[in-house]
């Protein structure tokens, strides 16, 4: 029945985004060409709303008995609301994160949040009246960090899928129904979009796509996750690596540059390798291998003991560095204080 319904929901997109695609002409939500963006050419965008239609769908139809079936698709819809406004009328960043508390807030209400972590040698870390703001705060974070990451064709939608295949995964092998129905119901909806996104793109997901793929994942990944051991915790971090560490990196850059956090700059790491040389898919193929392997590490560090979920802790961490260093991710003014940190003199 799972499979039933990522076909569903991955015919329907296929369907209906040429009809979004008229649409955003239609209305005028298209995405025009500048000096920070790839494109060349004006595209329509709001892509984003073939996956939440697809994805809608497929719950209305298949509904998986959960008591998250609504305030998922509740808070989603809010989401979905704050991205066609801002691909239309480009909101200020203060109404996009309203948008985006109301929805985290509405999934909280519903019983989405981790009320407590089981240390591995026993006894529990009840996070008390932290448990909401982390809650609130994972949701915002990851929403924001796969918006991030939406710079090239195909690119965030297909992190996306793999975050979201591997979520669904896992869940499988634990048994959490709602969260293997919604993951792959949002993982149909995500490939039958990616068929018209991936380069060349005839249509881009827009703020309405990003914003509601990173709000699906993030919730998917506290459901799949929530109140499980310190370590297990740490799953859905590693999964999601890639938007996590160039967001954390992009936050870097504009501390050192004393530019305001929400300032855009051309420095994410697919601009980096856009700037080494490879081609558009190439740069998208290459973000993708380093995905899959996160999500590799994710599944290893499950079923490792201990000290085994240390050294895949510590082998991803090597991977980010060569990452760092081969890319410049945080900017040649970091450089000398990263070669501190790693207690070598810098090289002028």
């Amino acid at each position: 029945m799972e499979y039933k319904a990522l076909l569903f929901c991955l015919m329907v997109a296929v369907i209906i985004t040429p009809l979004v695609k008229k649409l955003a002409i239609k209305i005028g939500a298209t995405d025009q060409p500048n000096h920070r963006k790839v494109h060349k050419n004006v595209m329509p965008r709001l892509g984003g709303l073939a996956i939440y239609i697809s994805f809608a769908l497929g719950i209305l139809f298949f509904f998986p008995e959960s008591n998250y079936t609504w305030p998922v698709l509740i808070g989603a819809t809010v989401i979905i609301i704050t991205g066609v406004l801002d691909d239309l009328t480009e909101l200020s960043a203060k109404l996009k994160l309203f948008g985006q508390l109301l929805a985290a807030a509405i999934v909280v209400m519903g019983g989405v949040q981790v009320d407590f972590i089981n240390l591995p040698f026993g006894g529990q870390l009840d996070l008390g009246y932290l448990s909401i703001p982390i809650t609130i705060l994972w949701i915002i974070a990851i929403t924001n960090a796969i918006n991030l990451i939406d710079g090239l064709d195909g690119l965030a939608a297909g992190v996306s899928a793999i975050a979201l295949l591997t979520i669904s995964g896992m869940a499988i092998t634990m048994g959490n129904v709602f969260v293997v129905f919604a993951g792959l119901m949002m993982l149909g909806s995500t490939l039958g979009f990616l068929v018209y996104n991936f380069y060349p793109a005839k249509i881009f997901m827009g703020d309405t796509g990003a914003l509601f793929l990173g709000f699906m994942i993030s919730v998917l990944a506290l459901l799949g996750f929530k109140n499980v051991t310190l370590f297990s915790f740490v799953i859905p971090i590693i999964i999601l690596g890639v938007p996590i560490s160039d967001t954390l990196f992009a936050i870097v850059r504009r501390v050192i540059q004393r530019k305001p956090l929400s300032a855009p700059d051309k420095s994410h790491l697919h601009h980096c390798l856009i700037n080494l040389g490879y081609s558009h898919p190439e740069a998208v193929l290459m973000i993708y291998a380093a995905s899959a392997l996160f999500s590799l590490a994710a599944v290893i560090f499950s079923q490792a003991t201990i000290y085994g979920a240390i050294s895949v802790i510590a082998l991803l961490a090597i991977m980010i560095e060569l990452i760092v260093e081969i890319t410049g991710l945080v900017g040649k003014d970091y450089r000398p204080l990263l070669n501190m940190i790693n207690g070598s003199k810098s090289k002028q």
